[in-house]
């Protein structure tokens, strides 16, 4: 579980810069044997429950599939038109497949590199590293933590709002609309709860000293050590040595303006 004790700030400019190196290829081999390994470590360092992670990936499977599929109809006349693959009994140009395959991949690359860190990085964590590492203001980053510790809160209190409509014996909508509308009248309450929570909260941080100021200490400390930076290079190299397999087999392409 080693991926779950590096240093949130490190492991997510470590993301950042896979993501922009990705960004600056355009060939299917490259994203898909680095999402291939991107896949293997987070299950490896991060003990991930495979059920989860599926139906995590799922959705970006699904958009990765659409612009796969799109790119492939909607796109502009090939080079080489006599160049045809074919696919379960259709006819497709190679080139409009191949730059289709390389879209659709880089986006399940970046989508294996996302749910890395959403799955070994703990929000809370990743918000006081963000203070002491990268230097954000802390009215900026407790304001975000506690719009995030708000949102289970708004869930019960939207619970709590149906079931007093219920007991007060208003009828409860089965169509679609019908629960729009329903839904349209929680807003208002919901909303009313919100702010008094949020006064409540900016209250009580000002009543325990809270001002925001950047030269502040803190209870729980983060701090960089070598095994950070050593993922940082190691995951940069990974991503270059494949790379390179991708140029010796002969696919390497840079990005070009294809689309």
């Amino acid at each position: 579980m080693f991926l779950h004790h590096l240093n949130p700030s490190i492991k997510a400019i470590t993301i950042i810069i896979l993501v922009i190196l990705l960004a600056l290829v355009f060939d299917p081999i490259t994203p898909s044997l680095f999402m291939v390994f991107t896949i293997a470590i987070t299950f490896i360092g991060g003990e991930i429950n495979w059920k989860k992670y599926c139906l995590y990936f799922l959705p970006f499977s699904i958009i990765a599939f659409g612009m796969l599929w799109t790119t492939i109809v909607f796109a502009d006349t090939p080079k080489n038109p006599d160049k045809i693959i074919r696919i379960l009994g259709m006819d497709f140009p190679e080139e409009s497949f191949m730059t289709a395959l390389a879209l659709s991949l880089r986006v399940l690359s970046v989508a294996s590199l996302s749910l890395l860190f959403i799955f070994t990085t703990n929000i809370v964590d990743f918000i006081l590293s963000l203070i002491q590492q990268l230097k954000l203001p802390p009215k900026i980053a407790y304001g975000v933590l506690a719009g995030y510790r708000f949102l289970p809160m708004m869930k019960d209190e939207l619970v709590i709002i149906h079931s007093a409509h219920r007991v007060r014996g208003f009828d409860q909508a089965k169509t679609i609309r019908g629960k729009w509308n329903q839904y349209k009248k929680f807003s208002i309450p919901l909303l009313a709860s919100a702010i008094r929570k949020a006064e409540r909260t900016a209250m009580a941080m000002e009543s325990k000293g809270f001002t925001g100021d950047k030269n502040r200490t803190f209870y729980r400390l983060f701090s960089t050590s070598a095994k950070d930076w050593i993922f940082l290079i190691f995951m940069v190299i990974t991503l270059l040595s494949v790379a390179y397999i991708s140029w010796y087999l002969g696919y390497f392409k840079w990005y070009s303006g294809e689309l």
